[in-house]
């Protein structure tokens, strides 16, 4: 290592510092998704990312999607795939792929990455533990329309019960939870992972919601990526629709996790290696920070 390089790690280690403090014994809950869980690179940097946070005392808790994973087991099995505003009708039949996919393939993939890079990540669905309760969602087929119809065994969280999760962390581990409920008759529940992130992050208070996307984060009517946000100047921009249609529900499920308590969410470039270590340990970030006016 030459004196410039010594010099740019030191530079990087003490920007980490205050960072590393301020967040030492606190709950980050990071949704994993997009390229991320897909890219080889990113795959193993999101993993490294995660390994450390634990390693400096903070406890991160990994909830996971599986979109892309299930449509093509479904595909293979002649399943054909539909949805209503985003949402996968879910019948019986594409329940037990949806459970065997998020429950075991991914999910066990991203333990697996995890312990391979040094840390204990335990993998569990939302029915474990009863985790997460969930009740049958009802949908209508437009965003204005009054009718109501039905897609299946789509679910909304009515309770999280956080005894599991807070086992395990101060075991220690890494919870990595996909994102499956259960209802009061036992019945499963496939469930929104973005919600899924967002409720868990408020039940257990915590301090930041990570959320990693395929876009750079909040883009202003100009185009340029906002790296801090209001609320309230969040709910503007989607009044005057500058943010539209893919990014709508993640920006909801974000303004709704800061209401519920949440100190701050950040949605992240998650096609930026090391994108979790940026944006907490770095003063730029690589997303856009929402937090509370208050």
């Amino acid at each position: 290592m030459n004196k410039t390089q010594a010099t740019t790690t030191v530079e990087v280690l003490t920007e980490a510092l205050p960072y590393i403090r301020q967040f030492h014994g606190q709950t980050v809950v990071i949704k994993y998704g997009g390229n991320a869980m897909t890219e080889d690179t990113l795959k193993h940097s999101f993993a490294r990312d995660v390994v450390l946070m634990k390693l400096v005392g903070i406890n991160p808790i990994v909830v996971h999607g599986g979109g892309p994973q299930i449509g093509l087991l479904l595909k293979k099995l002649g399943i054909e795939s539909q949805f209503v505003n985003g949402m996968r009708i879910t019948d019986s039949a594409t329940m037990d792929v949806v459970q065997m996919v998020l429950g075991g393939l991914v999910n066990q993939e991203i333990v697996s990455l995890l312990n391979a890079s040094g840390g204990r990540a335990v993998g569990i669905t939302g029915k474990d533990g009863s985790l997460l309760n969930a009740q049958k969602l009802a949908m209508a087929p437009a965003l204005n329309a009054s009718e109501i119809i039905d897609i299946g065994q789509v679910g909304e969280i009515t309770h999280v019960n956080t005894e599991i999760l807070t086992t395990l962390t101060s075991s220690e581990f890494i919870p990595v939870i996909a994102p499956i409920g259960m209802g009061q008759d036992g019945q499963s529940f496939n469930i929104n992972a973005d919600i899924v992130a967002g409720k868990v992050a408020e039940s257990l208070n915590a301090e930041k919601l990570l959320l990693l996307t395929n876009t750079p984060g909040i883009l202003d009517a100009q185009g340029n990526t906002i790296s801090k946000i209001r609320q309230s100047e969040v709910e503007k921009l989607i009044y005057d629709r500058v943010i539209t249609e893919g990014m709508l529900p993640k920006v909801q499920c974000a303004l709704d996790a800061v209401a519920g308590g949440v100190h701050t969410v950040q949605i992240v470039d998650g096609r930026v290696a090391h994108a979790l270590l940026l944006e907490i340990f770095t003063a730029s970030g690589v997303g856009t920070q929402i937090f509370a006016d208050v």
